[in-house]
């Protein structure tokens, strides 16, 4: 009887000494950047792993989210944080801040959707010359290529691979999950020039990332293979034949590139389970 007891509280001092030296659960904070450029706030979730403390420094991961969302929908809808907490505790993915700018609202009818410049929305130019160095100076992460990687859903899957396309020598991975990389075919652009998802069209049309593969010089060729690309969509996603076209352009092109079709539509349950891939990764990739 006496063994019994003593075995079983030597396994509950081992659990718990175990449990005890796993990474404490991350937290999410709200940040606000005034943007000169967008001449108004832009709000950001961040994801900090549990054992940030000023002064340490992390890799960064910037994770876009779809049209009709903002910078909360990856941690509301898409309940992000249980796959990022299990992942980063697990050591399947390593301590990294996650980054999730918004980049629209609910209601894009009244709110300017979209990671491009366009007329009165120079998106891209914030992102590039505004967040990133807000971000990285004040949390103290990134700070270089090796160090930074970019990954999105829906239209942020296709801006994850326009800005890695646009700015490769700035990430050193971009992942996108049932990607807008460029207008399925037979979708119709609202002939209003000022209507904001007729802007958003036209823009995802002008920053085609198929055609982008497709007419890069070798130079630019050369640049896109110093990131590491994956794309993962669903079988039942609308975009699949806009995903498979841009895979077949960088086959054709011969620059590297993982793709996964796995179960599943273009839904918050199938960018829920992505995760788990983006984030090993991302991890991987950093160096």
């Amino acid at each position: 009887m006496k063994s019994k007891i003593i075995i079983t509280l030597l396994a509950f001092f081992c659990a718990s000494s175990a449990f005890a030296s796993l990474p404490p659960r991350g937290t999410l904070v709200t940040d606000t950047i005034h943007s000169k450029i967008l001449g108004t706030d832009r709000e950001v979730s961040i994801y900090l792993p549990g054992n940030f403390k000023s002064g340490d420094h992390f890799p960064v991961l910037y994770l876009l989210h779809g049209m009709y969302a903002n910078h909360a929908s990856w941690f509301k809808e898409t309940q992000g944080k249980g796959p990022i907490d299990r992942l980063i505790t697990s050591g399947e993915a390593v301590p990294m801040l996650i980054v999730s700018p918004n980049a629209g609202g609910y209601d894009a009818d009244k709110e300017q959707n979209g990671y491009f410049n366009m007329p009165g929305w120079q998106y891209e130019d914030f992102f590039f010359n505004e967040l990133i160095p807000y971000i990285e100076q004040k949390y103290n992460c990134g700070g270089s290529k090796n160090q930074r990687a970019i990954a999105g859903l829906s239209m942020g899957g296709g801006g994850a691979t326009a800005l890695a396309q646009h700015h490769p020598e700035m990430f050193s991975s971009s992942y996108a999950m049932s990607a807008l990389m460029a207008l399925p075919e037979g979708r119709e652009i609202p002939a209003d020039p000022n209507n904001k998802v007729g802007k958003l069209f036209r823009a995802v049309e002008q920053n085609d990332c198929v055609n982008y593969v497709k007419n890069a010089d070798d130079a630019t060729r050369d640049a896109l293979r110093t990131v590491n690309w994956f794309v993962d969509c669903g079988d039942d996603d609308f975009l699949l034949d806009v995903n498979i076209d841009y895979i077949r352009a960088m086959k054709a092109a011969k620059i590297p590139v993982q793709f996964r079709v796995r179960e599943g539509d273009h839904s918050h349950e199938y960018w829920h389970t992505a995760l788990y891939y983006a984030l090993p990764f991302a991890s991987r990739s950093f160096k």
